[in-house]
This record gives structure tokens, C-alpha cells and sequence, in this order.
């Protein structure tokens, strides 16, 4: 199939599964006289994989040592795990961050008037100096709050 269907059979776009192959993810595969792409059902599998770990917010390096396991037959799923509950714990502390950070523009929003006044502690807490950043999130996020 050309990279059009690959696309449509993966969900992935012509350009992605171009990055794909040029990272290494995905072997170059054949090519017609005429210089197009054609891929097999092994590559459209391989891009299935690939999809569905960057679903899963696999990083390329990730996803490149997945498929390595994937494609290894004598691998071990010891192996496997220990990799999924790594980046089982990153996401989980990415999302942490990511509420901390909601919580932070929750309160900022809170006590900004949001009328006709120049004044807005959002904005001041955005253009502090890094400097003052430690006991600015103190200030704005409360006691106890710790970035």
C-alpha cells in the first residue's frame, strides 16, 4: 500500500510516518520504480505499535526500545513491565505538575478583578524576576504549596 493508505490504515499522517522512518522507528521500506513508498502489512503493524505507544505518551527513544522488546522473542516480560510502570510513574508526576499548575492560575484568576483596570496579579506573578519565583509561589499559591 502507499503512504496514503499506511495513513489511513494507522491513523497516523503521510508526515508522521515519514519522521517515523526517519528517526529509525520504522525501516525504510520498499520503494516503487517511480521512487514511491509502499508498504507492507509487517510496516503497517509496525506503525499500529508505534501509534499506540505515542498514544500512550512513549517518547521515540521509548517507543524505539519497545519495538527492540517487541521484535525480540527471546525478551522477557519482566522487561516490559519494569519500562511501563517507569513511564507509568513519569506520567503520574507530569500529572501532578500539570494540576499544581492549574491550581496556580486557579488562584492567580481568583484574585484578579477581571474588570477594566490595568491591574491583574496574573500578570504581575508572569513578569516577576525568576529570582523571586520560590517566594512568589508561596505568596500566590498559600502556605504549604510547594511548586
Amino acid at each position: 500500500m502507499n503512504i496514503g493508505e499506511a495513513a489511513a490504515a494507522t491513523g497516523l499522517s503521510s508526515k508522521m510516518i515519514r519522521h517515523y522512518e526517519k528517526t529509525g522507528l520504522l525501516a525504510a521500506p520498499s520503494r516503487t520504480q517511480a521512487g514511491y513508498r509502499v508498504y507492507s502489512a509487517d510496516d503497517v503493524h509496525t506503525l499500529r505499535f508505534i501509534r499506540r505507544a505515542r498514544d500512550l505518551a512513549f517518547s521515540v527513544k521509548q517507543m524505539s526500545g519497545l519495538l527492540a522488546l517487541w521484535r525480540n522473542r527471546k525478551r522477557t516480560s519482566a522487561e516490559v513491565k519494569r519500562l511501563a510502570l517507569e513511564h507509568a510513574t513519569a506520567l503520574d508526576l507530569k500529572a501532578r505538575e500539570l494540576q499544581e499548575m492549574a491550581q496556580a492560575l486557579r488562584h492567580l484568576a481568583e484574585h484578579c478583578h477581571g474588570d477594566g483596570r490595568p491591574a491583574c496579579p496574573i500578570i504581575e506573578d508572569l513578569s516577576a524576576p525568576p529570582m523571586a519565583e520560590t517566594s512568589r509561589s508561596r505568596k500566590h499559591l498559600g502556605p504549604g504549596f510547594a511548586r
